[in-house]
């Protein structure tokens, strides 16, 4: 391959020229049935994907490095090495070996990068997610004015909002995009945010951010004269806009996707949840980082690809608009009335594919004959959903979304007649049109697949003509298809008129062979046939694609409508399934919940056959509750259902309590839970400290706040004050409705000092030194945090246990008689190495035990045994 020591052959010459374009991504150079990969690409790739490191030549008298991944699995490579942070520029051959040698025996392939795979930018059903968006968000300042817009290129969603600084980070988490594209030279800016979301960072020149060029891109991709016709859009947001195209003409090299028309988005249109809370709550991914364990996980029972984006889209960004949730609700109240309805529509979406993908890759030219087949599947789907629908009292959203369920009759039809059942993937392999569509498709494969039986037949009809029942067809390598007969038949063959038929080709010591004009077509039909028959297959995809890109408007509508009916059908099945009921929304500060319950933590409990205990809330009258109660009693889930609570209301679903009625929430913020951030320097109270700031500085009067255990990072009179001003500020200052859990019972006071604070308390119970958790949440406040207890529960060696409980009750003691020198209360204590290890004392057995060991079951009468039971209740008592 490579020449002599400093020498570069053509082929490697040409690689590097190519290299050279795209220095930040790895080179997948093709080379027959490989792509492969060279010098420090191949050095990556070799350890990123765990395959062979090889070598190919040498360059100044170096090995090249060379390693290489085959054609037929690329895909499952790429999105190895795109989950890891590459990107990759495809090459590919853009002409044959063959076509290449008519320019010189020594020519090299012309190829071409026809795509640069990055992580917004993928297409294919391998690469993707089919329940999730694969977002590339763009942001981009003009003067002070900020926007982010955002669009997946799988499905042709495109939006843009306003967004400030400050709001990007909140912004991000709502979307999680997976690439971000941001003005060059500007990176460090965006690193930090970009890290925290796990995003990966790309950028752009600065003329792909200017707005005045951009409006001209943007209204030359939408065929329009001016942006006016969707919406007035400020300086920033087209710059947003237009940066994504330029991105995306970049990657595709042209071929630039389906997009629908820029969609403006208001940034107080949904409620404001930020990356933390969004953490704490388990919106859309658990702790872990995976779906499992999730609120979406746990509430998606959708059936449709789009149906599952389009619930992700609704949990991730609950709405405020009154109007807006009243038109989202109403559909699954009324599949919660009609559930025999619901499960028949249900029984048809199982069935439909996903159009949106489908027209996405047919758009971008990587598409098959099976996205054809799922656009007409769905089609097909569709007509039958909408023949169930035939009651006159839809909702109003699901009356829209069905007069979008019909009307594609023409597309329905077209592909039912083109296309087989069950297409293969690539059309280059052929075989997907219907028998009977294309006459000439017919008889080329007829001859592909039956040329015997076709050159059979000519031999019968020429041995009737001739009159010669010998006559045989034959078939070599050097005159082809050929008559055949004796000398004896052959002079009759050569005779008027029968000469004029048959023609003389060759004659050898025993046979004369002929040929006629229908048999050299013949011959050269067959040999052509298979080659023809991919020929006009190609053609016929393209006309079919061609056809269902040009109404991919109305298919993008029509699987918009399919995810309307699916969500709404799905989110009746859960609430008539988990008895969950239909909120009561309006615009309010009330926020009453009765029998509210964790939907995640109310699952986990199913598997073990637990039931979960039920708690109301109340928030109108008084809208802070200090709760207090020792841990592991329920705290945390109780903070967590409520906001869980606000955002499955806001998201348009029924949620999990015997009644609720909630005046809309703006934002949700969550401080509950532990964690440290030591990659940036921030201890655990540092942490918390931080996102309490973020809280006490953004929350409005319509925020819902959950805080559990401000403070406890720090000395015990530190925590107490900040959590003291803490609870002061949101009363005062933000005036908003909080659940504000600590174990300060001293804070129980401001109860009686702050007008809108109620104390609440989790229930325990203490039996013979162990605590009894009963996760009710009632008004009042607890004695004490029965840590020592918790402690015990937890396993701590029983020596730490019994030491505990004389420190604690040395300090107690103290307390109680007004002593405030707790070092001298400490010193005077023992130290631990002096108390000798307790002594297993003999378990004590209690009345109950003393009492069933003495019963004789057999021998007690019906009444003696009720007498019994009050007996044994008066001695727990």
């Amino acid at each position: 391959m490579a020449g002599k020591s400093g020498n570069v052959t053509p082929m490697m010459a040409q690689y590097l020229e190519l290299k050279a374009q795209y220095a930040d991504a790895l080179l997948f150079y093709r080379m027959g049935d490989f792509y492969e990969m060279f010098f420090d690409d191949a050095v990556a790739a070799s350890s990123a994907l765990d395959i062979a490191l090889t070598k190919r030549g040498k360059l100044n008298d170096q090995d090249i490095p060379m390693c290489g991944v085959p054609v037929h699995a690329a895909e499952g490579y790429l999105l190895t090495l795109i989950r890891k942070g590459f990107r990759v520029a495809v090459c590919e051959q853009m002409e044959s070996p063959e076509e290449a040698k008519k320019r010189g025996y020594k020519a090299v392939v012309k190829r071409d990068v026809v795509r640069l795979v990055t992580p917004g930018t993928l297409t294919e059903d391998s690469l993707l997610d089919a329940r999730r968006h694969n977002y590339l968000a763009a942001y981009s300042e003009v003067r002070d004015s900020g926007a982010l817009a955002w669009v997946d290129i799988s499905t042709g969603a495109f939006h843009v909002m306003p967004c400030p600084r400050v709001s990007l980070g909140p912004e991000l988490a709502r979307l999680s995009p997976r690439e971000l594209i941001v003005v060059d030279g500007s990176e460090a800016e965006f690193q930090e945010l970009a890290d925290d979301a796990a995003i990966s960072l790309s950028s752009l020149g600065g003329a792909a951010f200017d707005s005045t060029a951009g409006e001209k891109r943007m209204t030359a991709f939408f065929g329009v004269k001016s942006l006016d016709a969707f919406g007035q859009f400020e300086r920033s947001e087209v710059a947003a806009l237009a940066a994504i195209l330029e991105y995306l003409e970049i990657t595709q090299k042209g071929k630039l996707p389906l997009l629908g028309s820029p969609v403006r988005e208001q940034q107080n249109s949904a409620m404001q949840i930020d990356a933390a809370t969004r953490r704490s709550l388990e919106l859309t991914q658990s702790m872990q980082g995976g779906r499992n364990g999730s609120l979406l996980s746990t509430v998606d029972a959708t059936l449709t690809a789009a149906g599952a984006r389009l619930l992700e889209r609704r949990i991730s960004s609950p709405s405020r608009n009154l109007q807006t949730l009243i038109s989202r609700l109403d559909p699954v109240s009324y599949f919660v009335d009609r559930s025999a309805d619901g499960e028949n529509l249900r029984d048809l979406l199982r069935a439909v594919p996903d159009v949106d993908r489908a027209l996405s890759r047919l758009a971008l030219d990587r598409g098959g004959p099976r996205d054809l087949a799922a656009i007409r599947n769905a089609i097909g789907q569709a007509t039958h959903l909408a023949d169930r629908i035939i009651d006159d009292e839809l909702p109003e959203l699901l009356t829209f979304a069905a007069s979008s369920l019909v009307g594609h009759d023409d597309i329905l039809d077209l592909l039912d007649q083109a296309l087989v059942a069950e297409p293969p993937l690539l059309a280059r392999d052929g075989g997907f049109v219907a028998e009977g569509y294309h006459e000439e498709l017919d008889e080329m494969r007829t001859l592909r697949d039956e040329g015997r039986s076709v050159i059979a037949k000519m031999q019968a009809e020429y041995a009737e003509l001739a009159g010669v029942s010998s006559l045989k067809i034959k078939h070599n390598n050097v005159l082809g298809y050929f008559i055949e007969t004796t000398a004896t038949h052959a002079e009759r063959m050569m005779s008027e008129p029968l000469n004029e038929t048959f023609i003389h080709r060759q004659t050898t010591a025993n046979q004369i062979r002929f040929t006629t004009v229908e048999l050299s077509e013949i011959e050269t039909r067959i040999l052509n046939a298979g080659g023809r028959t991919l020929e006009i297959e190609k053609q016929i995809f393209e006309t079919l694609k061609d056809t269902v890109v040009g109404n991919s408007a109305q298919l993008n509508q029509l699987s918009a409508s399919l995810a309307e009916f699916d969500i709404a059908t799905s989110l009746a099945a859960l609430a008539r399934r988990e008895q969950w009921v239909r909120p009561e929304l309006d615009s309010s500060r009330a926020f009453e919940i009765e029998g509210g319950r964790h939907p995640v933590v109310e699952e986990a409990l199913k598997s073990s056959g637990d039931p979960f205990v039920a708690n109301d809330c109340s928030l109108t009258d008084a809208s802070i509750w200090l709760l207090t109660g020792p841990n592991m009693a329920g705290k945390s889930t109780f903070l967590r259902q409520n906001a869980l609570i606000a955002v499955l209301a806001q998201a348009g679903s029924f949620v999990p309590a015997q009644s609720a009625k909630i005046g809309l929430v703006s934002q949700i913020f969550s401080r509950v839970g532990a964690s440290d951030d030591l990659a940036r320097g921030r201890s655990t109270f540092m942490v918390e400290m931080v996102e309490t700031a973020a809280i006490l500085n953004q929350a409005d009067d319509r925020a819902l706040v959950i805080l559990d255990e401000i403070g406890r990072g720090t000395a015990t009179y530190d925590g107490l004050s900040i959590a003291w001003a803490t609870l002061e500020h949101l009363h005062d200052v933000n005036r908003c409705r909080a659940l504000f859990a600590t174990h300060y019972h001293e804070m129980s006071a401001l109860s009686a000092k702050l007008d809108n604070v109620d104390n609440a308390t989790v229930a325990v119970k203490e039996w013979e030194g162990d605590v009894i958790f009963l996760h009710e949440v009632r008004k009042g406040t607890a004695d004490r945090s029965y840590g020592v207890q918790v402690a015990r529960l937890a396993g701590l060696p029983p020596a730490v246990i019994e030491r505990a409980k004389v420190v604690l009750e040395a300090l107690e003691k103290g307390e109680r008689e007004g002593g405030s020198n707790r070092k001298a209360i400490i010193d005077d204590l023992p130290l631990f190495a002096a108390t000798p290890p307790p002594v297993a004392e003999p378990a004590k057995v209690s009345e109950v035990e003393i009492k069933l060991k003495e019963l004789l079951p057999d021998e007690l009468t019906p009444k003696e045994a009720l007498n019994l039971i009050y007996e044994l209740r008066g001695l727990v008592d």
